[in-house]
């Protein structure tokens, strides 16, 4: 399975030519293979930036998400055991929603594709995918 980050669901629904090309080859097979998924968290995060305006690709945050789950991402809820993962991670910065996304992909034993340095450089067995190669 494959967690994409909050940039990375909406490059790849919006704007695939940001992605790298292996990414967007991974991110291709794991849509056809019904192996891609997005966290709830991530949805959060987009209706903060539609509010705070610094992303205009839709009307509403609800544009957005029915266009992501549209382009054959599930979603997968923050669970108990994903938020108390979330809260025990060590190494990683306080950012609550990259927490959120780091502990879902761990829990569901996927590879997260994002393009956050913070991400790809925490030291964690946690499989990644730089969205930029």
């Amino acid at each position: 399975m494959i967690v994409l980050d909050a940039h990375t669901a909406l490059w790849a629904t919006f704007d695939a030519a940001l992605l790298g090309k292996r990414c967007r080859r991974i991110i291709e097979r794991a849509a056809q293979d019904n192996q891609l998924a997005v966290s709830t968290i991530c949805f959060w995060e987009i209706a903060l930036l539609i509010a705070k305006r610094r992303l205009r690709r839709a009307d509403s945050a609800e544009e957005m998400h029915r266009q992501i789950i549209g382009a054959g991402a599930a979603e997968l809820p923050i669970r108990g055991d994903v938020a108390i993962l979330a809260a025990q991670l060590e190494g990683l910065h306080n950012d609550p929603a990259d927490r959120f996304i780091a502990a879902t992909a761990i829990v569901h034993d996927a590879t997260l594709v994002t393009g956050d340095r913070r991400l790809l450089d925490w030291r964690h067995s946690l499989g990644r995918q730089n969205a930029e190669l």
